[in-house]
């Protein structure tokens, strides 16, 4: 069965990368795409390296133009999918690629955005291990799915495993991450121009203020933590995707360096996205680039008593699009890796 796809926000990164991924699809058929100030033009105007959609022109974002699909993904700016999605039919697919139906908590959502609090959907992160199984027996019976923050699920994917089996402890969470300015969206900032961001590493949201921190937190909690807490720190660097995450957290007393190896063997076992790498190596952002492909390496600091978790996505691919892509595989009963590369691109 070939399923009739709309991409709304077709311009920006997240829509293009959501296209590029599905024009080696079989299964999906992208009829329509929709933007804002770029409607009207041609979509390779805009996204010159997608020569397979020659053919179709950006149409205005409405639920009108969105309609009639069995297949809806909305990136669309922070706050501006709920709108359009409350209007679209109740029996299609739709995959919000903002947040805007991320957050369970109404409070979590004044705190961190702000505005209308719109109602949760399923969360799109598959392998994500829940206090029981994974997230994907939830994404197998919906309709609505909410993809991911890209640094969210990288950090939650990283810590999980150690929460759910009970070898780190939940209080003294730490996060740094090496993130590209792809992350921030196509829009022209000031602080994202290359005269700025070249030759640099500049921390931002420092101070738990960052929007994706709810988010981390909510997805602890469902891995089995009580009253997870986490130190959050993004750093923008100058590559234009990625994301290299070092998570650290205690080891739970009496716990030693084999079981907690194998908390992330046992969570990950089977994965075809979400690796552990071997002993002793480490992931680069290099090995992933253009791949929904997750690599994880593990280290036990014995000294400190604390386990590293070092975590490698392209934030446009598992961070994003491919997790959207690869949820939506699963809710339509498809092989959940149609159409998604784990292979990365080098050099």
């Amino acid at each position: 069965m070939t399923y009739s796809v709309a991409v709304s926000g077709a311009s920006g990164y997240a829509g293009g990368e959501i296209l590029r991924l599905l024009a080696g699809h079989p299964e999906f058929e992208v009829r329509t795409v929709t933007a804002h100030q770029n409607a009207g033009q041609s979509l390779i105007s805009q996204q010159p390296h997608l020569r397979s959609y020659a053919g179709l022109t950006l149409e205005p974002t409405t639920p009108e133009v969105l309609s009639g699909h069995d297949v809806v993904f909305l990136a669309l700016p922070h706050g501006a999918s709920a709108a359009v999605a409350a209007q679209l039919d109740a029996d299609a697919l739709i995959i919000d690629c903002g947040a805007d139906h991320r957050l369970e908590s109404a409070a979590d959502w004044a705190a961190f955005y702000g505005g209308d609090h719109a109602e949760p959907w399923t969360y799109g992160v598959p392998e994500l291990p829940l206090a029981v199984g994974t997230q994907r027996g939830a994404l197998a019976s919906t309709r609505r799915i909410a993809a991911p923050g890209c640094n969210a699920s990288t950090v939650a994917l990283s810590l999980a495993p150690g929460i759910r089996a009970g070898v780190i402890e939940e209080r003294d969470l730490v996060s740094v991450l090496a993130v590209g300015p792809s992350g921030a969206g196509r829009s022209l900032k000031a602080d994202l121009l290359a005269s700025e961001i070249l030759g640099s590493a500049s921390p931002y949201a420092v101070g738990g203020v960052h929007r994706h921190i709810p988010e981390i937190l909510q997805s602890l909690r469902a891995a089995g933590a009580a009253e997870p807490a986490i130190s959050f720190t993004p750093v923008l660097v100058p590559m234009a995707r990625g994301i290299l995450a070092t998570s650290t957290a205690r080891i739970v007393p009496g716990t030693d360096a084999a079981a907690v190896r194998a908390a992330w063997e046992a969570a990950y076992a089977g994965e075809p996205f979400v690796q552990l790498l071997p002993d002793g190596e480490m992931p680069r952002t290099a090995d992933v680039l253009g791949a929904n492909t997750a690599l994880l390496g593990l280290a036990v600091d014995e000294a400190a008593g604390r386990v590293v978790v070092i975590a490698a996505v392209d934030n446009l691919v598992k961070g994003t699009a491919g997790a959207a892509i690869q949820s939506a595989n699963i809710a339509l009963g498809l092989r959940e890796t149609l159409g998604l590369p784990v292979n990365g691109v080098a050099p």
